[in-house]
């Protein structure tokens, strides 16, 4: 390239890159999101892992790094209790076999013994008492453990004793309504101790929950507070009611979550809730004092439209049920994609960039590859000559 001026070479490359310079600071590309293991940190009330064998315990249990679902359905529930091997749902594993916890009503206003943190802007936000996760995964909630000895419940109504001074136990974490997220299962340990007296630790230490059993058959957990008499006690005025069932009927579509509620029922009684033969069910849900419960259970999406049965496994020779219309589920409509003004912004930054960037090195080539066009400048004299010569 003996033609093209050196000085002038230089002055296009030294443009471009000043070019380039200029605006590589407008160009902010969107970051890939970071995936971060779920971590649980638990604190008692002298700061540490533990709960008291014989006392209610408040825990403040504060998750980091969860799976966080923007008006996602659900969230996460938190419960204190003991996982054996393969206990996570996403692996197969089911409550009352492979998991247990301490029973609570699935409602706002429970004993405290449950907690549920939705997903931030979630439907199912008003029902949390646990608060909501915020964007990046985190989360803050309290719970009270009953005591280091509590009975479970299975779906299907069966109890079993989890004695916690003899096996490991803590908080778990689970997706909540029916929703299976295996980034969000968590299990982490919590220790038994004497908290009110500062006694030595009861009980032997806690095994490792890949080899505990919870088939071992201990004493029935300590009472955390005063019984009230049922209905139908002596000295009851009024007659004991009768066991009822109802449900959202505007809810019952195929697909969706439908709420429910019990009254009537043996106050703390433990139930399950059961559509049709077993196509759904949740629980274990707890009565209240006053014999009421709510809760609220996933219709399946491929359940058929018409008149369908939910009934409540109590125990009792009589289980409340009721019977009520289901819509099929609506046809699903592709959803616009919506982006948001901050990445479009990026976008045309990122077209701009690109689009000054192939100008110059355009330009570039042009004056490297094209030397002797009529706006470059051309050799004259006796260079002339000398070239014309050879």
């Amino acid at each position: 390239m003996p033609h093209a001026p050196r000085h002038l070479l230089r002055f296009v490359l030294l443009g471009a890159l000043a070019v380039l310079a200029a605006l590589a600071p407008l160009v902010v590309l969107p970051a890939a999101p970071a995936r971060a293991d779920s971590r649980v940190s638990v604190a008692g009330p002298d700061g540490t892992a533990a709960v008291d064998p014989t006392y209610a315990t408040r825990l403040t249990v504060r998750g980091s790094g969860f799976q966080s679902l923007a008006g996602g359905h659900g969230g996460v529930y938190v419960f204190f209790g003991h996982v054996t091997d393969g206990w996570r749902p996403s692996q197969g594993g089911a409550t009352g076999r492979d998991y247990f916890y301490v029973p609570d009503g699935e409602g706002r206003d429970n004993q405290g013994f449950q907690r549920f943190v939705a997903f931030p802007g979630s439907d199912t936000a008003s029902s949390a008492n646990g608060g909501s996760m915020t964007a990046g995964g985190a989360w803050s909630a309290t719970i009270t453990v009953p005591g280091a000895v509590f009975e479970a419940f299975d779906r299907d109504g069966g109890a079993r004793t989890i004695d916690c001074r003899r096996l490991t136990c803590g908080i778990l974490t689970v997706g909540a309504h029916g929703v299976v997220n295996a980034r969000n299962e968590t299990f982490t340990p919590v220790a038994v101790r004497d908290l009110q007296g500062g006694g030595e630790q009861q009980g032997a230490a806690p095994t490792s929950p890949a080899t505990d059993t919870a088939d071992d058959d201990t004493e029935p957990a300590p009472s955390t507070g005063t019984s009230s008499p049922g209905p139908g006690r002596a000295g009851d005025d009024e007659p004991e009611p009768e066991p009822g069932l109802e449900v959202d009927r505007a809810s019952a579509v195929a697909g969706r979550v439908l709420a429910f509620s019990g009254a009537g029922l043996a106050p703390g009684a433990q139930v399950s809730a059961v559509l049709d033969d077993g196509l759904s069910a949740v629980g274990p849900l707890q009565a209240g004092a006053d014999g009421r419960l709510a809760g609220v259970i996933t219709l399946p999406a491929d359940l058929p439209a018409g008149t369908h049965e939910l009934r409540l496994h109590t125990g009792a020779d009589a289980a409340p049920t009721v019977r009520f219309a289901v819509t099929a589920a609506p046809v699903p409509v592709a959803p616009d994609v919506e982006q948001a003004p901050g990445m479009l912004g990026q976008e045309r930054a990122a077209a701009v960039f690109l689009a000054l960037a192939l100008v110059v090195l355009a330009l570039a080539v042009l004056r490297l590859l094209l030397p002797r066009l009529s706006w470059l400048p051309r050799p004259s004299g006796p260079r002339r000559r000398r070239a014309a010569a050879a």
